[in-house]
Formats: structure tokens, sequence, C-alpha cells
């Protein structure tokens, strides 16, 4: 099992070198350089603070959903959970599918909660972060429409978002008003892959499928219990949008450190339409959001931002979005791994 999610991020990065290496060429390794040496320090700290807002506001979003379940945790440790979190994700194939069970382990073990009440919090922060971003990019797109016309490549960008933005909470609905029989079907998926898995593992005893049919019960109605906290649903939804916010100003002072500007409205809708490349296979979606970014903001902006402008603010945004939770959730990681040795 390990061996297997060594082997998957090992091949996720190569593919996220890959991508870069083609995305560099496109655009010329000198010219990007001479953009990047070039970018005012002071503006580019400015993005690292905002980075730091972007994180402190979703840590707080995953604080109140954890309040909701009957949880207390301070500020400063959700923070630090929820950049452990972020780097779980930004390490793991496939965005935050795939860090999600690493991130319900975290908050188990520093939030003294049960395992299935980590996994609904991050599972329903992650649900809640999607709504404000699509709202943000449809009123982004609509102000920017009414300033110039819409090229064809984000027509269809535009095109994508409209469908997930009605797709996808009415599945959410969906899922919500057959929760029972979901619930039900996923205890009778689930039990016989479990038993399995901890037959073959060293010194775990396979679970019966009553105690897993408890566990998949309790992190359904840990989650029933969010949705059903109108209070606490308008808090991480606010904690939410200020999240994006932070982003997005984020992406709007990378262009303003290399000495570019682009209306702020371009962000509202770049910024969220690009995440969506985070489901790719590739650790935290390097490469692919960065590419997708790009493609956005030549599209968004014509001739006003050249291949290399764009690139450089890309870097300089995505450097600090990225890399800002590698080092801070990484040390979190490092520190609850040595505590947990026996």
């Amino acid at each position: 099992m390990v061996g297997e999610r060594i082997r998957t991020t090992v091949v996720g990065f190569a593919g996220a070198l890959v991508v870069f290496a083609i995305l560099f060429s496109f655009v010329g390794v000198d010219r990007l350089v001479a953009q990047l040496s070039a970018a005012d320090a002071a503006t580019v700290a400015l993005v690292v603070f905002v980075t730091i807002g972007w994180l402190a506001a979703w840590s707080l979003a995953l604080r109140t959903v954890l309040a909701v379940l009957g949880v207390e945790i301070s500020s400063v440790k959700a923070f630090l959970v929820f950049a452990g979190a972020t780097f779980s994700n930004n390490i793991t194939p496939f965005g935050q599918a795939g860090g999600e069970p690493v991130t319900a382990l975290l908050i188990s073990r520093t939030a003294d909660a049960e395992y299935e009440t980590g996994l609904a919090a991050i599972a329903s922060v992650d649900t809640l972060n999607f709504v404000p971003s699509m709202s943000l990019a449809l009123i982004g797109v609509g102000y920017f429409a009414t300033e110039t016309t819409l090229g064809r490549n984000l027509e269809l960008a535009v095109g994508a978002v409209v469908v997930l933005g009605v797709a996808v909470p009415a599945l959410i609905y969906v899922g919500w008003q057959r929760r029972y029989s979901l619930e039900r079907r996923a205890v009778r998926r689930v039990t016989p892959a479990i038993q399995r898995i901890a037959g073959v593992l060293p010194r775990v005893s396979a679970p019966s499928a009553a105690s897993i049919e408890r566990r998949v019960g309790r992190f359904f109605q840990a989650i029933e219990r969010v949705a059903l906290n109108p209070r606490g649903l308008a808090m991480a939804l606010l904690l939410s949008t200020t999240g994006w916010a932070f982003q997005m100003l984020g992406l709007w002072l990378s262009f303003e450190a290399i000495g570019a500007s682009i209306p702020l409205s371009i962000t509202l809708f770049v910024v969220p339409m690009a995440a969506i490349a985070g489901v790719t296979p590739l650790p935290g979606g390097a490469g692919g959001i960065e590419s997708m970014l790009v493609v956005l903001l030549l599209a968004a902006t014509g001739p006003a931002v050249t291949e290399p402008i764009a690139l450089a603010a890309v870097v300089i945004y995505r450097g600090a979005v990225y890399w800002v939770p590698i080092l801070i959730g990484g040390a979190v990681m490092g520190v609850v791994g040595v505590r947990e040795r026996p």
C-alpha cells in the first residue's frame, strides 16, 4: 500500500515536470527569467502575505465546521491543521480527492476527534468551497463581458463553469435526498474492500461488518449535522469566499509585481476556472493549473498581456499558493509524525 502510494506520487510529479517543461519551452525560458528577475520584491512579499490570508480564512472555515460537529480547536491549531491538509493535497494526485483521507487522519490526531468526524469536516469544507468559487466566476464573467467581447476559448470555459455550477449542486441535492440509501450502498461496497486490505496488513485485525457500518454511519451523521446548521454553513461560506478573494488578489498582485496590470474582474473567473485542473492526476494540480491559468489569462487579456508576462505572473502566484502550504504543512506533518512514533 505505502509503496504503491509512493510510486503514484513519483509518477505524478514526473508528469508535472513534463507539463512544466512543455509550458516553459513554449513561452521561452530566457524571456520568463527576464520577467521574473525584474519583479518587485516588496509586491512579491505581498503575494505571500495574502496567501497566508487565504490559508487563515479557509482554516477558520474548517474550525467552524468542526465546531458544528462538537470538536473545539483553536484558531492557531486550525491554521496548522489546514496547512497540513493543503500539504497533503499538494503532494497527492487528484487534489482534494487524494489528500482527504490523510487530512482526516491529521484532524483526528491533532484535534482529538474521531476519524469519521475529521473526514466529514474536510469533505464538507471542500464542498462548501465550490459554491463561492462558481458564484464568483459567474459574477466576474458577467462584469467582464460588459467591458469587452468574450473570445471563443473564453466562451467555452464559461460554458464549462455554467454546466458545473448547475450540475454539481444538483448532484449534491440528489445525493442529500438519497443519503440513507447511499449510506447503505457505501457500507456494502467498502466493507469487503476494508476487510481485504486489513487482512494483508501486518498487525492489523480485520474489522467486523458491524464495526464498519457504525463508522460509515457516523460519517454520514456528521455530514448531516453540518448540512442542518444554517448559521455554521453561512459562516463557513463567508470564510470560504474570503479565502477565494485572497487568492484572486494574489494573482492580481503577481501581475503588479512584474509591472503589468489586469482588471481585477479577470481574476474573479480565471482563478476558480483554473482550480478545476486540480482534479488531474498531477500532485496538487501542479502543471495543470498553471497551464490553465496561462491559457485563460491570454484569452481574457488578448494582446495586452504576452506569454512571458502571463507565465511570470502565474509562476509568482502559484509559487506562493503551492509552496507556502508545502513549507508550513510539511513542518506540521513532520512534527505529528515524530510525536506518533513509539
